[in-house]
């Protein structure tokens, strides 16, 4: 049987909210985001004033960084940090970018790749 002591206390697992508070209840984004796609931030807006997930989901935005890394680094699930980033793509203070995907039906593309891992 577990008792209070069991559990860490709020200093030991630093702030945390559940997903449901940060993206105000909702499931899904108003866009939609592949995992890596790349967003970068606009510079229109400053973090300061955002909520704080959403400034740090900015913050992260600095450079291009795929949504799979900024969850990852937010420590929050993909759900949730796609929420947050479609908010800042739809206030105007970040924008996405697609993934470049290869056309693995030329095998001149397939060979070129397989040579450039053999290199490695």
């Amino acid at each position: 049987m577990l008792d209070g002591n069991d559990f860490p206390d709020d200093a030991d697992m630093g702030f945390w909210e559940r997903p449901y508070t940060v993206t105000g209840g909702r499931t899904k984004p108003s866009i939609q985001l592949d995992l890596m796609s790349r967003v970068s931030a606009t510079g229109g807006i400053s973090p300061e004033g955002l909520q704080r997930e959403h400034a740090q989901a900015l913050r992260l935005c600095r450079r291009p960084t795929s949504v799979v890394e900024i969850a990852a680094l937010l420590s929050q699930p993909i759900a949730v940090t796609k929420i947050l980033l479609a908010d800042l793509i739809a206030a105007g203070a970040a924008v996405a970018r697609e993934p470049h995907l290869v056309d693995s039906s030329n095998p001149a593309m397939l060979r070129k790749l397989l040579d450039g891992l053999r290199k490695l």
